[in-house]
């Protein structure tokens, strides 16, 4: 057999009984399975913000336009219809959804399981027990020059050290990628929890803040860096940090499930998935986890948590590969679910996204 003869042959892909033989992977995968049964969807809770963002997707497109919709009883009728089309997960966002707690609490209320992104700024009640993702954009001075906000990290901090809710997302730019050091050691000293997000730039951006090959590499090796480094504090594993930083984008690498790039109302995200305006509306054209955002640019780690999570039978041509996508699961549960604990990593080498053949 020649060496080009060789190179042809392909690895038979073993049965998925085979993968589950791993007791330790068999263990990971029946702790995961269990939510399975998670439906989201997002919801503007307000078109108002007490900051302002260079590169802000919200203020981006038609729904900052929105008339908002401050009554209470329409938001718990709207979550009670959610529920009754088989939703079983919010996902609050604004602009600033601290500023308005009275719907915040609705919304628990009626839908229990749930996550809101907040700037972090103003503290949200600790009766709404939902998973609370607090963007950090870098040190206090990038955020005064990004961000206008002044001390917004030590006012971050102040809010949520010790408050079981919080998640500390750490947006990676391509002007921020060092400073990440030093928002770590600050986060790991107040036993504060980290993950990671990825700039993606909303439609018609120019700004400084957009990646390109170079911050894309550098940012993947922060992030493994200091997955070793904290590990107790970091929620991320190697395969995250792959998926989000490769040269090619989410929609690219694992075909995105939402209604924007996706016209298959079949199953999954096609079928459920809405993203409402402030006004209670929402359009299935546009509708994405992150609206106006760059498709072609897309690395969010909000938009990954579902598109690679449900690409499970992509990732079970061997063992390797179906570890690194239990942990990016394991991470993303961490992540957005209240009470569910990360496990230790079980694979931590990169391995590629798995690509799928084209059609003859």
């Amino acid at each position: 057999m020649t060496i080009n003869e060789k190179a042809s042959v392909k690895t038979a892909k073993p049965q998925f009984s085979e993968l589950l033989a791993d007791t330790a992977v068999k263990q990971r995968f029946d702790k995961v399975r269990e939510y399975f049964f998670l439906r989201e969807s997002t919801y503007d809770m307000t078109n108002r913000c007490n900051i302002h963002c260079d590169g802000c997707y919200y203020y981006e497109g038609d729904k900052q336009f929105a008339v908002e919709n401050g009554d209470p009883a329409a938001w718990r009728e709207l979550m009670r219809q959610e529920k009754a089309r088989g939703i079983t997960y919010v996902v609050l966002a604004g602009a600033e959804p601290s500023l308005v707690p009275e719907l915040l609490q609705v919304c628990y209320e009626e839908m229990p399981l749930g996550s809101i992104a907040t700037n972090g700024f103003k503290k949200i009640p600790e009766s709404v027990r939902y998973k609370l993702h607090i963007s950090v954009w870098g040190n206090d001075e990038t955020s005064e020059r990004v961000r206008k906000a002044k001390n917004l990290l030590r006012r971050q901090i102040e809010n949520y050290r010790n408050d079981p809710r919080a998640v500390f997302v750490y947006t990676f730019t391509r002007d921020n990628i060092d400073e990440v050091y030093e928002v770590a050691e600050k986060l790991a000293a107040e036993n504060c929890l980290l993950t990671f997000n990825v700039f993606s730039s909303p439609v018609g951006y120019t700004g400084n803040l957009r990646h390109d090959a170079d911050s894309l590499k550098k940012t993947r090796a922060a992030m493994i860096d200091l997955l070793n480094k904290y590990p107790q504090n970091v929620l991320f594993s190697v395969y995250n940090a792959v998926a989000h930083t490769s040269p090619l984008g989410l929609h690219e690498l694992y075909s995105c499930s939402y209604p924007r790039c996706n016209k298959s109302q079949d199953i999954g995200l096609g079928r459920s998935f809405r993203q409402y305006r402030a006004d209670l509306n929402w359009d299935r054209k546009v509708a994405c986890c992150v609206p106006d955002t760059d498709c072609a640019d897309c690395r969010h780690y909000a938009a990954a948590s579902a598109v690679v999570t449900a690409r499970l039978y992509r990732h079970v041509n061997d063992l390797d590969t179906f570890k690194s996508w239990l942990d990016f699961v394991d991470t993303y549960l961490a992540v957005w679910v209240m009470g569910y604990e990360k496990g230790t990593n079980l694979c931590d080498r990169e391995i590629n996204p798995p690509v799928v053949a084209a059609k003859s």
